[in-house]
């Protein structure tokens, strides 16, 4: 039998990913999961680029939900990471934000919508 078997190879994988992850700053973590939920929220909002008319990905029940996690990350983060990474993230929160207050057929009062509960009011 070989000692290349699935069984065995993926202690050595999981090994190398895990040195992988340790390498990687908190910041860049904390920025990279942020990115990936302001892009699913866009997707879901209807703004994908490669979605000539907007519907065919839009869910604002999903899109209100990554919204609001990305909003926590943000507001939980925010003595962790620098204004530097924190800046973009939070305008792109607020874009995120507007765009579901638009998309919305019955807008939330002020403070209501996603994520609002950690920014306060988001008004266009």
């Amino acid at each position: 039998m070989s000692d290349t078997s699935p069984a065995s190879a993926a202690p050595a994988d999981f090994d190398a990913m895990t040195r992988d992850i340790a390498e990687v700053p908190a910041v860049e973590v904390i920025v990279t999961v942020a990115v990936n939920l302001m892009s699913a929220a866009a997707v879901k909002l209807g703004l994908s680029p490669q979605d000539e008319d907007g519907d065919k990905y839009k869910d604002l029940d999903e899109a209100r939900k990554l919204v609001h996690a990305l909003a926590g990350l943000l507001d939980a983060s925010a003595t962790e990471i620098s204004s530097f990474h924190a800046a973009p993230l939070r305008d792109g929160l607020k874009s995120l934000q507007l765009a579901f207050r638009e998309a919305s057929i019955v807008p939330d009062e002020p403070g209501q919508g996603p994520g609002e509960k950690y920014t306060g009011p988001v008004y266009g």
